[in-house]
């Protein structure tokens, strides 16, 4: 839109009386400072607004539906974000995750869930006592009892709320599966590697131990810290090599530098429906 000295220049048809236009020149440039002055103070105003409204809360509605072959690349940057540098196949991981038609698919001898074995146990063998590395060895290794892996990643500023609702369908999904005898439907175990954090200066803690200081922990996604209470075997491992700050970012909290870990939880099947009344009650809306 023009301004008003444009306007008014543009629709003033009247002819002008002689020594006129040198006047009028003047009483516009006059004008042209006023305005300008208006319109810079209008400008400060909108900007006061814009300042005004950063703290309004936004609805945001979000829709769920089943996994497809769009969504690979989506799926594969999820995943990446995961396990960063890791000897993991993502790719294949990915195609085995649009593959299931139900809830979840066997994935046992694949070349991926070897390597993310293979990663849990060095992992653990690095940070943790003998004892622990045994236990975790048996229970990855039991065929009679499934260990499920479960993977809940979403891309930075998605907030915790959305993951009640994924949550709750995947517990539906696992016991319609169970019903009907279909792969997955029955885990004893989840195996859950959540993205964490701990101040940069902080030592960790000393090999052999089975516990971490959880007030130390920070969880990138705030609800897995639920899983965290609930899981009988927990440790973290440093991924400070290996972050990608194009795929997560610098993390701080509180402007303290953060180091990245990720956190390894197993999970009895028997202790979910408590997590998700914790969920229910610290992220319903």
């Amino acid at each position: 839109m023009a301004s008003r000295p444009k306007r008014r220049a543009v629709g003033s048809g009247a002819p002008q009386p002689p020594g006129g236009p040198a006047v009028r020149a003047e009483e516009e440039e006059e004008d042209g400072v006023e305005d300008e002055d208006e319109d810079e103070e209008d400008s400060d105003e909108d900007d006061d607004e814009d300042d005004e409204s950063v703290d309004e809360e936004v609805n945001v509605e979000f829709e769920a539906y089943s996994i497809s072959d769009k969504d690979h690349d989506g799926i594969k940057k999820l995943l990446q974000q995961l396990f960063l540098k890791a000897p993991v196949n993502t790719a294949e991981l990915t195609d085995l995750l649009i593959q299931q038609n139900h809830i979840g698919s066997v994935i046992k001898g694949t070349q991926c869930a070897e390597q993310i074995k293979e990663l849990i146990l060095s992992s653990c063998e690095k940070n943790c006592g003998k004892s622990l590395v045994e236990q975790l060895d048996t229970l990855l290794n039991d065929n009679s009892k499934p260990v499920g892996f479960l993977l809940s990643e979403r891309f930075i500023n998605v907030p915790p709320q959305i993951a009640l609702p994924m949550h709750q369908q995947l517990q539906k999904e696992l016991a319609e599966a169970h019903k009907t005898n279909k792969p997955c439907g029955k885990c004893y175990f989840y195996l859950l590697i959540s993205k964490t954090f701990v101040e940069a200066g902080k030592n960790s803690k000393k090999k052999g131990s089975n516990q971490e200081e959880k007030e130390e922990l920070m969880f990138a996604n705030a609800e897995e810290e639920f899983f965290y209470e609930k899981a009988i075997l927990k440790f973290s491992y440093s991924v400070q090599e290996e972050s990608d700050t194009r795929l997560g970012g610098r993390w701080s909290f509180d402007d303290v530098p953060m180091k990245p870990l990720r956190t390894v939880m197993l999970i009895p099947g028997d202790r979910m429906d408590e997590i998700m009344d914790r969920l229910k009650e610290h992220l319903s809306v």
